[in-house]
């Protein structure tokens, strides 16, 4: 009897794991998707690519958390071999940003929503210069290795 007991175990474990293993990763479902309005600072943290429309140079911004206030946030912006500061957020997929050269006063802000297909990995909008009221279109792309 002890035997059949073991054996019936053995059989039982097999079958146990066999089942398991027909529910396992391959079967289950991707990561869900942030829709736009559920994008909040967080993911705006890391790297973007921008690009501006009717200008062949795009560049580049680093966003991370904003040291004094806590769903905003900081970082730089480079282009054209210059850097400039930049704050903003993101509430219910509107995306708002100011640019600043000398940390003081606002050079450019950027408006957009964010893209509700892309998993809050792009944004688009106008980037307006505020010295002489030029815009220009932007599409902001959150470049790979960034949740």
């Amino acid at each position: 009897m002890n035997g059949r007991n073991a054996l019936f175990l053995i059989a039982l474990n097999v079958l146990c794991t066999w089942t398991l293993a027909q529910n396992a990763a391959p079967n289950a479902p991707a990561a869900a998707c942030l829709k736009a309005a559920e994008v909040n600072h967080l993911q705006l943290y890391g790297l973007w690519r921008a690009e501006f429309a009717g200008e062949p140079q795009g560049a580049v911004l680093q966003l991370e958390k904003h040291p004094e206030f806590a769903e905003s946030v900081k970082g730089t912006i480079r282009r054209d071999g210059a850097q400039a500061q930049v704050v903003g957020d993101v509430d219910e997929g509107v995306f708002t940003l100011e640019e600043s050269i000398d940390g003081r006063n606002i050079a450019a802000t950027w408006n957009g929503q964010v893209v509700e297909a892309s998993c809050g990995k792009e944004i688009r909008g106008t980037w307006k210069n505020t010295a002489n009221g030029a815009e220009r279109a932007f599409i902001l792309r959150k470049q790979p290795g960034w949740q």
